[in-house]
């Protein structure tokens, strides 16, 4: 419960700038107003807009509040805050079936483009995953970057988790494919891919990543897999445009937002996940192993909103 609690205060104070850009902005909003009227929602839906919520997400906030401020014939736009975050908080939810891949024997391949935190991540879920006392192997696949490697190396020593690791410029696939062959041979339980850190633009390397799936459904059939896209949080809708095209490349199981502590843009997390049906599993708050955390939707909207809940 500790690391909990220390995570909350993390997360509070990492999401300062948004809550700074966004939050005092509703607040402005509710306290702007003396009566609900069509002024009153089309100033807020803007302020969601602007705060990186995302159009799909606004829209679908709004017209659940309309509907409940009608229903409850709430007449104080201050009345309606609490009602607005229990809507994105709503969301948000992930799902207990989101973390399925923890207990069952699963291949994950981590996906992005470079320069998101991938290979961190990658190490970081490593050592929770060990934590939790799963057998857990590594595979270092993006060969283009002599220092993935290396960092991975570096993690594979911190986490005490095995590593496969190709040779610069070897094909990935074929890293892959030893990897997946190391996993069984070892009765890994899973197997965590770091691949290239590809452009999303570049359709050669789009489709070295449909090999890899076929690589690893041809050598591991029935085995439960996971496709995750870390996102750079600090880069807004643009965040939104790279997991679209992955989306398109891959099946995306699920989201790890990377750099809230830096942005402005945190309310990007409720965008994305309304925009693709995807569901944000992880955040990344800080640069230790403890600064990567499943995603909990309640928590994330309360150190937005600056919600006491007695937690630290």
């Amino acid at each position: 419960m500790e690391e909990k609690k220390g995570f909350f205060s993390r997360l509070k104070a990492g999401l300062t700038k948004t809550r700074d850009s966004f939050v005092n902005g509703i607040d402005a909003v509710f306290h702007g107003f003396s009566q609900i009227d069509e002024e009153f929602y089309e100033e807020l839906e803007e302020i969601l807009i602007m705060g990186d919520i995302g159009v799909n997400a606004t829209m679908s906030i709004l017209d659940n509040l309309k509907a409940q401020v009608k229903e409850k014939h709430i007449k104080e736009p201050a009345e309606c805050k609490e009602l607005l975050i229990e809507n994105i908080k709503e969301q948000m939810q992930v799902g207990e079936a989101a973390y399925e891949f923890e207990a069952k024997q699963s291949v994950v391949l981590v996906i992005g483009v470079n320069g998101v935190g991938k290979t961190t991540t990658v190490g970081k879920l490593a050592g929770k995953l060990k934590d939790q006392g799963r057998k857990v192997l590594m595979v270092a696949a993006d060969t283009f970057r002599a220092a993935a490697v290396e960092q991975l190396n570096e993690w594979s020593h911190r986490a005490g988790v095995e590593i496969v690791a190709g040779v610069e410029g070897a094909d990935p696939a074929s890293v892959i494919f030893d990897g997946v062959n190391a996993a069984k041979a070892r009765k890994t339980d899973v197997l965590l891919c770091d691949t290239a850190g590809r452009l999303h633009n570049k359709k050669n390397l789009m489709e070295e990543l449909k090999k890899i799936n076929r690589i690893i459904d041809r050598e591991f059939p029935g085995v439960h897999r996971e496709n995750l896209i870390v996102l750079d949080a600090t880069t807004g809708q643009n965040a939104l445009v790279q997991a679209r095209e992955f989306c398109e490349a891959a099946e995306i199981t699920g989201i790890i937002l990377t750099k809230m502590d830096g942005t402005a843009k945190g309310g990007i997390a409720v965008a994305i996940q309304s925009e693709l049906k995807v569901p944000v599993k992880y955040i990344g708050i800080g640069e230790s192993i403890d600064d990567l955390q499943k995603f909990d939707s309640d928590a994330f909207v309360n150190a937005l909103f600056d919600v006491n809940t007695g937690e630290e």
